[in-house]
């Protein structure tokens, strides 16, 4: 079992979680979160005067699933979520152990 995390756009997330549910995967987390890199980040208007804020929003998809479907899994996110910008589709595999509670 792996756990796959993929950071994408929001606009992708309604495709990545319906091709999702095409190829099995029906449990998903999703959250949303706030990154910082390369791009600038948006334009803000504080008071009256612009400047960039440097951060960006994103979406956390993570799913787990069994190593059979780990490719499956990454190239359906990775066929829908990349664009030619960079940082738009990141994806990590951990390795799920599962404590005996």
């Amino acid at each position: 079992m792996k756990i796959i995390e993929a950071v994408i756009t929001a606009t992708k997330l309604y495709e990545v979680k319906t091709a999702l549910h095409k190829i099995g995967i029906e449990k998903i987390m999703i959250s949303q979160i706030v990154v910082n890199g390369r791009k600038k980040g948006n334009a803000v208007i504080h008071r009256g005067a612009e400047y960039m804020a440097g951060f960006m929003t994103k979406i956390k998809v993570e799913i787990i699933a069994a190593d059979e479907l780990v490719g499956r899994v990454i190239e359906t996110i990775g066929e829908i979520a990349s664009t030619e910008r960079i940082g738009d589709c990141r994806i990590l595999i951990h390795p799920f152990v599962e404590l005996p509670i």
